[in-house]
């Protein structure tokens, strides 16, 4: 196939079929194009599963007119179909992202169609899954067909997101911008967080992250740091000063010394051009990435997650706010537990003391239905604005003191009373 062999794209979608199993590239990779000419091909079809990680793009097909039409299975999820799973029209399933390749490699999940989004094919006829490998190369892999949307604006990244032209049934051109997701400055909380995790970093960790503005004010502390290596499920903006002030070096590494290592990114148009062709970067399937036997051969591997609501013996809950499921287990489990075997690593939950709404986030007890993200056996280190607590190794009413140190000052007391009340704290 030769790339002037495109298609227009309601001819790309005849592969897919009442009862199909369509499955959706991730996050910024997310193919618009292709999402909208699958939504214009309800009328002829029912029984559709459509099975993904976050994507950050519409998804129409969760609107009520579709039910029957598209059924929605989201292995994590996305604010884009947040409602249509409160109000029962998507599913969710909990899994680990590091086993969500098995899961279609095994046919656990047999996908019949990919929609991927790729870069333009080279002189060769290769293409790239640029900012997105994570799942989504084993999920073409496996699928019977796979529709590609081709982008000039899709960078070209070095890794496991190498695919010829071969290996695509139907090409559609569709050059458009990537989404970009823009975080805004540190408020003063997250940037307190930011401090007390900045002082328990020390020079040659190997550093996991997630997007948002606590790891970003992490980050923008690190700049006096030395030897700091990156193997992450994903990454955003906030590495770029690091690499070119040259704090980030790789050179400490146990596994893919000199490389940057993720699944996937999620930023700015700057973040996309700086993973364009730049060796420096390898984006690799997640089942790799986020294997625990790889994490925890790097020495100081450390791990800062992100979590709903943390209850005082040290149960993490960061899926779902009580029985509303919100996000997704992602790969929390998979570095935290890596970053704890690791020689002199460290596994950080991090979270503001306060909702939005000035209710604590440090508990005596979880919300009836909230889920088990961290347990208490794996937590380490849980980290507020209000300082540290270092859980590991630590009886329950050793946890209950620490936890009630980091919790908001207004509700401390509360808290300890509880605490009496159920553990005879």
């Amino acid at each position: 196939m030769s790339y002037h062999q495109t298609v227009p794209a309601a001819t790309a979608m005849d592969f897919v079929k009442s009862g199909s199993n369509v499955y959706i590239h991730a996050a910024a990779a997310a193919p618009q194009k292709l999402i909208d000419a699958l939504v214009a091909e309800a009328p002829r079809l029912k029984n559709v599963k459509i099975y993904h990680l976050h994507t950050e793009s519409t998804a129409d097909y969760t609107n009520p007119e579709y039910e029957g039409i598209f059924e929605v299975y989201a292995l994590f999820i996305g604010a884009n179909v947040r409602k249509a799973i409160w109000e029962g029209r998507a599913n969710f399933i909990p899994c680990f992202l590091s086993e969500i390749p098995g899961m279609f490699r095994k046919k656990i999940i047999p996908l019949d169609v990919a929609l991927i989004q790729v870069s333009t094919p080279d002189r060769h006829g290769y293409c790239s899954l640029g900012t997105s490998v994570e799942a989504t190369r084993a999920a073409m892999q496996m699928a019977t067909h796979v529709i590609a949307q081709v982008n000039k604006y899709m960078p070209r990244t070095h890794g496991d997101g190498i695919i010829h032209v071969s290996e695509i049934d139907a090409m559609v051109e569709g050059h458009v911008p990537l989404h970009e997701t823009i975080l805004g400055e540190p408020n003063e909380v997250e940037d307190s967080i930011g401090n007390h995790i900045a002082a328990m970093i020390e020079d040659g960790s190997t550093l996991q992250m997630g997007i948002g503005s606590i790891p970003n004010a992490v980050l923008s502390k690190l700049m006096n740091h030395k030897h700091l290596g990156i193997h992450t499920e994903m990454f955003s903006d906030g590495i770029i000063p690091l690499v070119n002030n040259g704090a980030i070096d790789n050179s400490m590494k146990a596994v893919h010394p000199g490389k940057i290592v993720a699944g996937f990114v999620v930023g700015s148009r700057k973040l996309f051009d700086f993973i364009d062709d730049n060796p420096l970067v390898n984006m690799l399937d997640i089942a790799y990435v986020n294997d625990i036997k790889v994490i925890r051969k790097n020495p100081k591997a450390v791990s800062i997650n992100s979590a709903i609501e943390v209850d005082i013996t040290g149960q993490v809950s960061a899926d779902s706010i009580g029985t509303k499921f919100f996000s997704g287990v992602g790969g929390q489990m998979d570095f935290i537990r890596g970053a704890s075997l690791s020689e002199g690593g460290k596994p950080i939950i991090a979270l503001p003391s306060l909702t939005n709404k000035n209710e604590t986030k440090i508990v005596p007890i979880l919300k009836p239905g909230a889920g088990v993200v961290t347990t208490r056996a794996h937590v380490h280190y849980v980290v507020t604005e209000h300082g540290v607590a270092d859980l590991y190794g630590k009886s329950i009413k050793e946890r209950i003191r620490a936890m009630i140190k980091i919790a908001d000052p207004m509700h401390q007391e509360a808290i300890e009373r509880q605490a009496y009340e159920y553990y005879h704290f």
